[in-house]
């Protein structure tokens, strides 16, 4: 069994797996846009993601762009967790995810390692974790 996140964005979906590509390594497969798609988008819209995979070492999720009649609600229903061996690589993606967004748990040590909580710039969750 897999269970894997699916990740909404408010057309921006693209910007944000471009980004996290970077970050941790790896690639966006299965891009379909809503252009040539049956479904009542405005114009503006038909290039935004109707469905992409981000997919790399360790990594591996799905994302699109929720149609505009769809509201993005931001919650903490989810988080992504990212679990690394090594602390310093841990901490730079910490960072690197808080940089511009929320940070609610400093990345420190803590009983069975290094961890940090934060929500980046597109209101994604985030539990970073490096074992002892």
């Amino acid at each position: 069994m897999k269970v894997q996140a699916y990740l909404a964005f408010d057309g921006n979906c693209q910007e944000a797996l471009n980004f996290y590509g970077e970050l941790f390594n790896a690639d966006v497969e299965n891009r379909v846009t809503y252009e040539d798609k049956k479904i009542d988008v405005p114009s503006s819209y038909r290039k935004k993601l109707q469905h992409a995979e981000l997919k790399g070492k360790g990594i591996a999720f799905m994302a699109y762009d929720a149609a505009p009649d769809t509201p993005i609600n931001s919650g903490n229903q989810i988080h992504l967790s990212a679990d690394f061996n090594d602390k310093e690589e841990a901490e730079d993606v910490f960072n690197n995810l808080s940089g511009s967004g929320i940070v609610h748990h400093e990345f420190r040590e803590r009983e069975w390692g290094f961890f940090g909580r934060c929500t980046d710039k597109y209101g994604i969750n985030w539990m970073v974790n490096a074992r002892n």
